[in-house]
């Protein structure tokens, strides 16, 4: 099995607990409950566990919020992005947090299951496919051929590819974060119900 493709326990306990309150401080400990309910989630696990390191934590979020919601891709592309490559490193975590986000993007149930096909599935705008296309081959390559580059041209200037090429990297860097502390997956919040903590 090729090292993207090893499955990561799902039973295992996580390396690095999340933080609680005491642990994260009262600022990160309240961007981490409206991350939660942006999600639909309680607090994410992702956030408490990297809350740990408090300053770190703060610039990552202000990083990561420049990409996602604040960057210049549309939403959707973005979303499409971060679930193909959430999809190709098999991070579950990854990949269930941004199914609950995405929606509001455009992405729709056909779109996700044409994330898991590829960029040769049929019904991608050309535009999406070489996104995809692109997607893939930083994840598979860690490079862009120069025949992908151009294809990419057609579609986005040159700082929205420097945008995309950020983007894919950071929820790699992500995935393998995820993996490596083995994050648990976080429970989305039932309606009705206030989030506890």
């Amino acid at each position: 099995m090729s090292p993207s493709r090893r499955r990561t326990p799902r039973a295992c306990a996580p390396r690095v607990a999340p933080g609680g309150i005491g642990d994260i401080g009262v600022v990160n400990w309240l961007a981490c409950r409206v991350a939660g309910r942006a999600a639909g989630t309680g607090p994410p696990n992702l956030f408490l566990t990297l809350a740990r390191r408090r300053g770190l934590f703060r610039g990552w979020l202000w990083f990561a919020g420049r990409l996602m919601p604040g960057g210049t891709l549309p939403r959707r592309e973005t979303e499409l992005v971060i679930l193909r490559i959430a999809h190709l490193r098999d991070c579950r975590y990854e990949f269930d947090h941004h199914v609950r986000i995405a929606g509001r993007s455009g992405v729709r149930g056909r779109d996700v299951e044409r994330v898991k096909a590829g960029p040769s599935a049929a019904g991608w705008t050309p535009r999406e496919q070489a996104i995809l296309a692109a997607a893939d081959q930083l994840h598979h390559a860690r490079d862009l051929d120069d025949e992908t580059w151009a294809r990419l041209r057609t579609h986005l200037t040159e700082g929205e590819c420097v945008e995309l090429t950020v983007l894919a990297g950071h929820y790699e860097m992500l995935a393998t974060v995820i993996t490596a502390l083995r994050i648990r997956p976080d429970r989305p919040r039932r309606p009705g119900r206030r989030p506890q903590g």
